[in-house]
Formats: C-alpha cells, sequence, structure tokens
C-alpha cells in the first residue's frame, strides 16, 4: 500500500454513511409497501455495506452509469435489490420517479436487478452463485485493458454453499486478481433457514484463505471498522491476492422484531406496522 494513501475515517464520513444506511432501510420499507411484498430483513443487514461502497468507496460517476473508468459492483445477494436500487437513481443513473413504480408493470425495477434494463447494475442476479464469476471476469478484463478499477461484488452467507462460488475462488486466486474484492454478509440465515443447519459453512475465513485469498472479518454495522478496512483495502495497489471480506451483520438489522423472526426474509407490513418500523428505523440510527 503506498504510504501516502490516508485510510482515516473521520466523523463527517461516519455520519454521512449513518445517514445513508438509514435512507437505505427507509426506501427499502416504501418500496416494498408499492410491491405489497420483499425482502426487508436482507436489505437492512447489508445497508452500511451499501451506504460505505456507494458514498465512499466506489469510484463513480454522477448520471454516467457506463463511464469505462468506474469501479465495478455486482450483486450476487440479488434479492437485496430493493435496497440497491435506491442509491442507483440517488447517482442520477436513472429517474427517481421509476422508483415509484417499483415491481409494477412495464417498469424496469425488479426483485433482482437487471443489467439490460437498470442503468448502473453491472450485472443481473437470480438464481445465486453466479456473479463472483462474472466479477472475476470484468476485473480480468480490466487488466488487459490496462484499466485500474476495482470489482466489488456482495455475496449471501447462504450463497457460499454454491459450488461456483468456490470455482470462481480458487481461479481468481490463481489468476491473481487482486482488484476483486468479495464481500460477504454474514447474517446467519437464507430462505430456509440459519445456514449453518441447512449446510455448515464454517470456518469460514480459513476456508477463503485456504483458497489463496487475503481475508478480513469486520464487524458490517460499525460503520468506522467497516470503512476503514474498505478503505485499505480499496487503496491497496501492492497485493496480488484477491481479497474476501467477511462482514458479520444481523438480518433485520434495526428493527427488533425483524432480527429476533427470520421470517422477515420475505414479507409485507401492514400500514400501522409500516409505521411503527419507519419510527424504530429513526430512533434507532
Amino acid at each position: 500500500m503506498s504510504p501516502s494513501v490516508d485510510n482515516a475515517v473521520t466523523p463527517e464520513e461516519v455520519e454521512l454513511i449513518r445517514q445513508k444506511a438509514l435512507f437505505v432501510r427507509e426506501e427499502t420499507v416504501r418500496l416494498i409497501s408499492i410491491a405489497k411484498v420483499g425482502h426487508y430483513a436482507s436489505a437492512f443487514s447489508c445497508a452500511e455495506i451499501f451506504a460505505a461502497l456507494y458514498y465512499n468507496i466506489l469510484n463513480l460517476k454522477r448520471g454516467e452509469p457506463n463511464w469505462p473508468d468506474r469501479d465495478r459492483f455486482l450483486m450476487g445477494k440479488g434479492h437485496a435489490a430493493v435496497g440497491y436500487f435506491p442509491l442507483l437513481a440517488d447517482w442520477g443513473f436513472f429517474p427517481k420517479e421509476l422508483l415509484d413504480g417499483y415491481t409494477r408493470v412495464g417498469n424496469p425495477l425488479g426483485d433482482h436487478p437487471d443489467m439490460k434494463n437498470v442503468p448502473g447494475a453491472d450485472f443481473s442476479s437470480g438464481s445465486l452463485g453466479h456473479n463472483l464469476s462474472v466479477g472475476l471476469g470484468m476485473a480480468l478484463a480490466g487488466r488487459v485493458l490496462g484499466k485500474d478499477y476495482n470489482t466489488y461484488v456482495l455475496l449471501g452467507d447462504g450463497e457460499q454453499q454454491e459450488g461456483q462460488v468456490w470455482e470462481a475462488a480458487i481461479s481468481a486466486a490463481h489468476q491473481k486478481a487482486s482488484r476483486l474484492i468479495a464481500i460477504v454478509d454474514r447474517n446467519g440465515y437464507s430462505l430456509d433457514g440459519a445456514v449453518d443447519e441447512v449446510m455448515g459453512i464454517e470456518p469460514l475465513p480459513e476456508k477463503w484463505r485456504s483458497f489463496g485469498w487475503e481475508t478480513h472479518e469486520v464487524d458490517g454495522h460499525d460503520i468506522p471498522a467497516l470503512l476503514g478496512l474498505l478503505k485499505k483495502v480499496a487503496n491497496d495497489t501492492e497485493r496480488e491476492a484477491p481479497v474476501c471480506i467477511i462482514a458479520h451483520t444481523i438480518k433485520g438489522k434495526g428493527i427488533g422484531f425483524m432480527e429476533k423472526e427470520i421470517g422477515w426474509h420475505l414479507g409485507w407490513l401492514a400500514d400501522e406496522d409500516e409505521k411503527a418500523v419507519m419510527a424504530e428505523l429513526r430512533a434507532n440510527a
């Protein structure tokens, strides 16, 4: 890492990420109220990750989703797209008014990102497990083209049960894809229940290291720690290995009953419950 790079985290940066994480959660609630069903808890667990990436880490140009030198971001856990789309709109990649028709007939914004219809979505999602492979391809393309962008892939912890993730992992290490950064949202639960009861994935850090990746762990809701680590990784131009960040998070973070009930992986709030949730989010921000 260049000694001239400052990886310090300022109070102003922390406050901005805090506000933007609240924005992600509030918009998630609003958009699901339009769709009448959606993934609250999955978006809430990675709200700070979204906010840190889009408002501090990613090299982007406002209003230019196809800028060739931009950092790439891929949604492995594409079911959390309801919290991701508001960020793309906020960056001017498409009109904010499109959010008001989320999942409605003719609207490009669906339950998962579609790269052909959503400006700013670098790849599509649906069946989980393939985005790390695509991210590796983008990282290697940047090398061939002489570009210095980073490629980030957000993965779910249930997604670690997919064999293609590990095929991509071993290939990325072999290729020394140092500009590839995987972030695992380790919230402990998937649609089928507790991840480690469905199929155990631990010891996860040791597995990634054994596949040849530089591996870090962090509290995914601790903004100074998360942002500091992301800065360090983003600014390191001397490493040779790809990087995996295992972010320990809480599914449904910010809403007490969602943190305790795994059924909120997918659900819908009645009007009175929605008002209470919005009040709790603001009180806990």
